[in-house]
């Protein structure tokens, strides 16, 4: 069974709408870690479109599970995780203009750079996880990066609308979950999973944590934390 780890970007994006106090996204992890969460994950976007830099530093004082960073490979945000040190950061693409993310990370043509960046962060006893598509040409720079861990972005087999799209793209989690863990990298998975399409990814072998927020999230809105978060859970284990 995989961990779950709840992304609460989206509780702060209620907050940011009206720019106020309300709801409170330290308040939100706190109930999602007493549901059964295994960790708290939150994307410090260069835009500050909803996680605050105040956010991140309480969080870092509650969380008492695993707290990961989601950002984007500048100086600012390499120094911002070496100050605040939370327990891994995952490198992810970032555009301004998106929602949100919108593909994985380019690893590929950036391992030397990559290589660089990630190892001033695990130097630091802070391990690194990058966010690519389900590509065997990605995951193995992925390795070449030095990074600990990949998180398999399964936005396509989750937006697929037919059946044979939906399961070609599955196809290509498991086996990238496959070649990731033979080459020893730690697997996860994650964007765009639900309370309909978790099952199937969660069954895959080699992938040993689950990240997922807008569904979670969703629910949660209409009834409760600790009910959304309960309720994957017992999916994810099922």
């Amino acid at each position: 069974m995989p961990r779950l780890s709840v992304n609460i970007d989206h509780i702060a994006t209620i907050r940011q709408a009206r720019k106020g106090s309300e709801p409170d996204p330290v308040a939100a992890g706190v109930l999602a870690e007493l549901a059964g969460a295994d960790g708290i994950i939150v994307h410090l976007r260069e835009d500050r479109r909803h996680i605050q830099d105040r956010d991140l530093r309480l969080l870092r004082q509650t969380v008492r599970t695993k707290l990961n960073l989601e950002m984007a490979a500048t100086g600012e945000m390499q120094r911002i995780a070496l100050d605040v040190r939370p327990d891994i950061v995952t490198l992810v693409p970032e555009k301004r203009e998106e929602l949100t993310t919108e593909g994985g990370l380019e690893v590929f043509a950036r391992v030397e750079v990559l290589k660089e960046y990630i190892g001033r962060l695990q130097n630091a006893g802070i391990p690194v996880s990058l966010f690519i598509d389900p590509d065997e040409q990605q995951i193995s720079a992925a390795k070449k990066t030095g990074a600990a861990w990949v998180e398999i972005h399964t936005g396509a087999y989750a937006n697929a609308s037919i059946e044979k799209e939906r399961n070609t793209e599955f196809g290509k989690i498991v086996e990238s979950a496959k070649l990731a863990a033979s080459l020893g990298l730690r697997v996860g998975a994650g964007h765009g999973l639900n309370y309909v399409n978790v099952k199937a990814v969660a069954g895959i072998r080699e992938i040993e944590e689950l990240n997922i927020g807008h569904s979670i999230i969703s629910r949660a809105a209409l009834a409760g934390m600790d009910r959304a978060v309960r309720d994957m859970i017992e999916l994810v284990g099922s």
